[in-house]
């Protein structure tokens, strides 16, 4: 990480209303951010937020949407739109500084395993990084006094909450699979090639995002939960082409499933 970089959770942290601690957060994937409609959440644009750098991807409103426990991020930082991984990760710093202790990741995925289907839901279980680098490479994020933010090495061996999982479960409407997550940098889609190489590294699920967050989130010391919404299976699964205008609406489709779930699982935490 480049040197300052808790100075910019600071700075990003004190432009929030001070009167919301929030105990849990949820990002909101591609296409998945109109799960914010209704809830009546204070909504903070993205570009009120000191340090946050401006979205530029279609089915991302760039909210920051709290209310009392909770706060839910409709849309993301992408390493794919030319964002220094502090960028991607600087939310989830930001979401930790104000009180959130356990995180639910969302996102559009490419189906890998070819018992999914578009529309699926998947309790993600585990991911493969594939994006070619880590948010922690360089120095290890200190505050002005030298402090740590966290550890240097930091285990990653249940990273997406085994309790948490379970929890999903038990508030789905139909059995979830769950499955890995293999993260490319994009912003082009897999190859076929690449796809076989996913899948036989134990993949089931592809897609650009999600992996830098749960690192970020496990090195704060957060419990992670992710779901991936299968907008598309994957290049060489099928012989359909890949379109984002796709991703978004399958996501538009499966929102009012997954937003009712969502907010049971808020409600059991």
């Amino acid at each position: 990480m480049k040197t300052g970089f808790a100075d910019r959770v600071a700075r990003a942290a004190a432009s929030i209303p001070s009167g919301f601690r929030p105990r849990t957060a949820v990002v909101l994937g591609s296409g998945l951010s109109g799960i914010v409609n209704g809830l009546g959440y204070e909504e903070i644009p993205f570009g009120d937020i000191a340090e946050f750098p401006k979205i530029t991807v279609q089915g991302h409103k760039g909210l920051l949407c709290l209310s009392g426990k909770n706060a839910v991020m409709a849309g993301r930082f992408h390493f794919y739109e030319g964002h220094h991984l502090d960028d991607v990760v600087l939310p989830i710093f930001v979401l930790h500084a104000i009180g959130v202790r356990t995180i639910l990741l969302t996102n559009a995925a490419g189906g890998v395993n070819r018992s999914y289907a578009p529309g699926d839901l998947v309790i993600i279980k585990d991911h493969i990084n594939l994006m070619g680098a880590n948010p922690f490479v360089g120095p290890n994020p200190t505050t002005g006094d030298g402090t740590p933010l966290g550890d240097r090495f930091f285990d990653m061996g249940t990273t997406y909450t085994p309790e948490l999982r379970k929890l999903i479960q038990s508030h789905a409407k139909r059995p979830l699979k769950e499955g890995v997550y293999a993260a490319f940098t994009g912003p082009s889609y897999e190859t076929p090639a690449e796809v076989r190489m996913a899948a036989a590294m134990g993949a089931d699920l592809v897609g650009m995002s999600t992996v830098p967050e749960a690192i970020a989130a496990r090195y704060l010391g957060m419990r992670v939960m992710g779901i991936s919404c299968v907008t598309n299976m994957a290049a060489g699964i099928t012989d359909e082409s890949l379109a984002h205008d796709e991703v978004v609406a399958v996501g538009k489709r499966v929102e009012a499933e997954l937003k009712a779930l969502i907010l049971d699982v808020l409600a059991g935490l």
